[in-house]
């Protein structure tokens, strides 16, 4: 047989063979429908019919239209929204290894994104920096930290204490020093630290374009990262410039300094290697790593803490509880501490129902599917781009009545103690879940503990003494947070000792 026939009959088998794939796919989607959803308009699909400042309400809506699962389409990017925790359960922890990758967003190395942990790709890298965040944070790791969160929380107190009408500054004070303390082994400074400013800007930078909705325009449309940044409509590239540089400067400079430190995430991940990095790649990753930690931890932080300073302002009676609570079990003369934990569990309550009030990740952080799937009969591409809509999850009525107000005792049983729905949702889900949530557990948990014994949160009044109403407006991007809202901070149990 001459060569020339035998290439022929390889190039036919070849051909027969993708024929034969092409028409089992063919066949497989004609049975199996893609999930129901708004009726797409010709080449952009279905972004005009998205709110881009609260995507997750629009979601929500179409959940009580469609359901569960709901397929959409923006330009050429599937997008599948999950409205149940069910579902989320079954696709992105039970079916997790088809889950765990992230969608490729052209916006994520345009902003100097692409080291973080969050938002990078499942793969090796991932698994190396994931493997040190293990190390540090997981949840016997994270009792380590428990004597310096005590510390920043009654630093936070006393500084609130000093200069009242800076409460929101102080929050963000605190969240940076806890993460900062863990990571470095470093002190923020009490006012303007520079790396703690660098940061804040940066993530206010990116989270507005990192978005889904708004990446998926520049993925189809990639010429336009072409285009100069003085081109009309392109101040994108701008931002993103800006981003880089400062995100250059919070990865090596706090990285530098912990170079003479003791005990930190760094200098423990360093000493493990023990100078054994010829090439610098494990420090790579050791300093991407820490980079990540920080700029996570500190905004989202420092954001429970502020939608819990509003629900305090809005639901007066929830702190009349836990003062009276609080009052009882350790009496006026001093702080709680964790040591104390197990009797307040009503604040434990408060926490919980601050992450399901107003979830700061309403859409969590999108997956991707790795392959095609199937799920409840409907068809999941390959490649498409997987948003589990939590807000959704925590508005369940049907779990949740009355989803708006501001309710701890739907964590307590009828003993007073918690029940096992620990709002795990607020965290991510499957091998993306946060790991570092055991110690964010523990900051807010003694934060708020410290802010309620010592503090009484309540509406403004005006000049006339008339109490001043206001409508909570909030942030918009991948993470939110209250806008500035009116409100007074009044100490009280002053023979507390901080």
């Amino acid at each position: 047989m001459s060569s020339a026939w035998k290439d022929a009959c390889t190039g036919a088998l070849i051909c027969a063979t993708l024929i034969a794939a092409i028409r089992c796919w063919m066949e497989k989607r004609k049975m199996l429908p893609l999930p129901p959803g708004p009726q797409p308009f010709p080449i952009i699909g279905n972004i005009r019919g998205i709110d881009i400042s609260a995507p997750w309400l629009t979601y929500t809506e179409w959940g009580k239209q469609y359901g569960d699962i709901v397929y959409s389409r923006f330009f050429d990017q599937e997008f599948i929204v999950i409205n149940s925790e069910k579902v989320a359960i079954e696709l992105l922890e039970k079916r997790s290894h088809n889950y765990s990758d992230r969608p490729n967003l052209p916006t994520t190395p345009l902003f100097g994104f692409e080291f973080s942990t969050v938002l990078m790709a499942y793969g090796v890298h991932w698994r190396r920096q994931r493997r040190i965040f293990h190390q540090t944070f997981r949840e016997k790791a994270a009792l380590s930290y428990r004597p310096m969160q005590q510390r920043k929380a009654q630093r936070l107190i006393s500084g609130i204490l000093d200069t009242p009408e800076e409460v929101l500054n102080h929050l963000h004070i605190y969240a940076s020093s806890v993460i900062m303390s863990a990571t470095y082994d470093h002190e923020t400074e009490l006012h303007d630290d520079p790396l703690v400013e660098a940061v804040g800007k940066t993530l206010k930078l990116g989270l507005q374009e990192l978005r889904p909705e708004v990446a998926v325009f520049m993925k189809t449309f990639r010429i336009l990262l072409r285009l100069p940044a003085w081109v009309p409509g392109m101040s994108i590239k701008k931002k993103g410039a800006q981003s880089r540089e400062w995100i250059r400067g919070w990865m090596n400079d706090p990285f530098q300094r912990v170079l003479t430190t003791m005990s930190s995430m760094v200098s423990d991940a360093l000493r493990r290697i023990d100078g054994n990095d010829p090439s610098g790649e494990i420090t790579q990753v050791i300093k991407e790593t820490a980079a990540s930690a920080f700029g996570a931890a500190s905004e989202t932080t420092a954001s429970v803490l502020q939608i819990f300073i509003l629900a305090m302002v809005l639901f007066p009676e929830v702190q009349v509880k836990a003062h009276a609570l609080i009052d009882a079990v350790i009496g006026g003369s001093r702080l709680p501490t964790f040591e104390d934990r197990s009797s307040l569990q009503y604040i434990d309550a408060i926490l919980r129902e601050t992450l399901r009030w107003h979830p700061i990740l309403p859409l969590s952080m999108p997956h991707a599917s790795v392959n095609s799937d199937v799920c409840e009969g409907y068809y999941i591409p390959k490649g498409a781009t997987v948003m589990p809509n939590v807000w959704a999850m925590t508005q369940n009525e049907d779990k949740y009545p009355n989803p708006s107000q501001f309710l701890p005792e739907r964590f307590l049983n009828a003993d007073g103690s918690l029940n096992e729905d620990t709002v795990d949702v607020a965290f991510g889900f499957g091998r993306r879940i946060c790991v570092g949530r055991y110690f964010a557990d523990a900051s807010l948990w003694i934060a708020m503990s410290g802010l309620l014994a010592r503090f009484m949160f309540s509406k403004q009044s005006d000049p006339n003494g008339k109490v001043v109403e206001f409508e909570p407006r909030w942030s918009s991007g991948v993470a939110i947070h209250p806008l500035p809202f009116p409100f007074t901070v009044s100490p009280r149990l002053s023979k507390v000792n901080i």
